[in-house]
């Protein structure tokens, strides 16, 4: 059996109402429309059925047997398909109930708790899961749907075509060295002078990486890496216990302040990170998403101001 075209969700949604109410106008003013509206819907339905649902008694619908055994199941097809809508939405990543937010390690010391922070505030219901990796893992990530947001160093390239993103704040690359190193009481270093010197670097994939790669070519040595890490805060305890030295972003500062010093370097090696947030396009109206953002922004004016 085929399913008549005019047999749609929007007149079982009115049937519905109709049925609740018992009355024309109630059912109008619920639906916000009009009683001649509501009437055309129900007897356009009949039609649709090949089949009376209701016996007139003057100007009074009343339902029949056939109107009963409809409505109990047009109630349960319209939810399944709100449900249906609902879960298409999440498995899409737009208006879950879980926002999937991933970051640098480094953001964790100031810039995630505050922008979380706000998040809750705009969205309270909203559970948040934070994934931390590398710049090049979390695009990946992004790009394959498993996140639906991630704050990372921006490229100088030109974005992703399917992304968009948001510039946060810029830091400056420092020298990371222990506070009883020969350096630390500096007010500049000349990358040169280190030579000779160990350093240790985080892995490949990590934006810190590369621009340490490129302040390095910019110094005309190849550095004598000693150790590679997953993650700063392993780096930065390494650097605290004199393995070596390390170039850092300004943003971890307040992490081992006892026991690590940034040093700036000379203007000549000067090298900013910018920081931002990166999203699909095709997410850009996910209410999640635009709560993130706005939350951003707010961080953003508060880094300049």
């Amino acid at each position: 059996m085929q399913i008549d075209e005019e047999l749609t969700l929007k007149k079982l949604e009115i049937f519905l109402a109709f049925m609740r109410s018992g009355n024309l106008a109630r059912a109008a003013s619920e639906l916000n429309t009009s009683n001649v509206s509501v009437h055309r819907a129900i007897h356009s339905l009949e039609n649709a059925l090949r089949c009376p649902l209701f016996k007139h008694e003057g100007r009074n619908l009343i339902p029949l047997e056939s109107a009963y055994v409809l409505e109990e199941k047009a109630r349960k097809l319209v939810q399944d398909v709100v449900d249906t809508v609902r879960l298409t939405r999440e498995a899409a990543g737009f208006s879950a109930e879980r926002f999937k937010l991933g970051s640098l390690y480094s953001l964790t010391v100031k810039t995630v708790p505050q922008l979380i922070m706000g998040l809750k505030i705009r969205r309270s219901e909203l559970n948040i899961d934070l994934i931390l990796g590398s710049n090049i893992d979390l695009m990946y990530k992004l790009k394959n749907m498993e996140l639906d947001a991630i704050l990372v160093a921006l490229n100088d390239a030109d974005p992703h075509p399917d992304c968009e993103q948001l510039p946060l704040f810029s830091d400056d690359i420092f020298l990371a060295v222990p506070v009883d190193s020969p350096f630390a009481e500096q007010a500049e270093v000349d990358l040169a002078d280190l030579r000779e010197s160990t350093f240790i670097t985080l892995t490949q994939g990590f934006a810190t990486h590369q621009d340490g790669v490129r302040v390095f070519e910019q110094a005309g040595f190849e550095p004598n890496v000693a150790m590679q890490v997953n993650d700063i805060f392993t780096l930065l305890s390494l650097v605290s216990s004199g393995v070596g030295y390390a170039l850092l972003p300004g943003r971890i500062a307040a992490v081992y302040e006892n026991r690590v010093k940034l040093i700036p370097l000379q203007a000549r090696y000067h090298l900013q990170q910018h920081i931002g947030v990166v999203f699909l396009k095709a997410k850009e109206r996910d209410p999640n998403l635009l709560a993130l953002l706005a939350e951003c922004r707010m961080y953003s004016l508060g880094q300049t101001a």
